[in-house]
């Protein structure tokens, strides 16, 4: 079994922008993993740096989906405290390789040292360097269809802690068009989740419908996100102004 596996289920919830009171209603309302999306989102590495360690501080998982497969942005979310990196845009077992092993020091990988947060500012040792490979995790994100063909060599690779799914540029990228969580979307899920469930390997769905949460639970998702930072404002706000709505219809009656 890989070094990760831990009980399945966890309960995610996706922002958009640094928000630390979405980050304490999620720990009220049960969350237990945040996932910050610095690909779209406006987050820069100012927020990042205050960010991490409150999320962190509140007992939260934190995974950052960095700004792209290049070593500055993993190498930067991984110093300033993420407990794991999800990496857009990996086209490839090649592709991988050589970007999961920016977050893995050598001879595993190809991760810079940096003498600050993570190393409580100072130096370090090889259990260090040891612990860092172990504890922190690196998820290439499955949303490619070259990286979706070699989704069995990806998993593979002793630098891939397990996989990060993207439903909507995968379904965009294997000529399906916009992403509905219909059952050829959910067949490639399902596809995914059963190769890393074979090699041992946690994988982690945005589950935003009760088809795709269901699916997650049934294939036994490491982390399924359940709602966007955005997507619930907009449905708390909706439905608080659909119900007064509805009463003032009926007054009106």
């Amino acid at each position: 079994m890989n070094r990760h596996t831990q009980e399945a289920g966890l309960h995610g919830v996706w922002l958009s922008e640094p928000s630390a009171s979405t980050v304490e209603v999620a720990a009220l309302a049960g969350y237990d993993t945040v996932v910050l999306d610095v690909e779209h989102g406006s987050f820069d590495l100012a927020a990042l740096n205050w960010l991490l360690p409150f999320i962190r501080a509140k007992g939260m998982e934190v995974i950052v989906k960095v700004l792209g497969p290049q070593r500055e942005a993993i190498q930067q979310a991984l110093d300033l405290g993420a407990n794991a990196v999800a990496i857009p845009h990996v086209e490839s077992v090649a592709h991988a390789e050589q970007v999961c092993g920016y977050a893995k020091f050598p001879p595993l990988g190809d991760r810079s040292f940096a003498g600050g947060r993570v190393s409580d500012y100072r130096g370090f040792d090889d259990a260090w360097v040891a612990e860092q490979d172990s504890g922190t995790r690196c998820y290439p994100m499955i949303e490619d269809a070259s990286a979706f063909a070699d989704i069995e060599q990806i998993l593979a690779l002793d630098s891939v802690d397990g996989i990060f799914i993207g439903p909507s540029d995968l379904s965009l990228r294997r000529d399906r068009g916009a992403y509905t969580a219909g059952e050829d979307d959910l067949t490639d899920i399902a596809y995914l989740a059963d190769a890393a469930n074979a090699a041992g390997k946690p994988w982690i769905l945005p589950a935003w419908s009760p088809a795709e949460q269901k699916l997650a639970v049934e294939k036994n998702a490491h982390v399924i996100i359940a709602t966007m930072q955005y997507g619930a404002l907009l449905t708390g706000l909706s439905g608080a102004s659909a119900a007064l709505r509805e009463i003032q219809a009926q007054a009106g009656e």
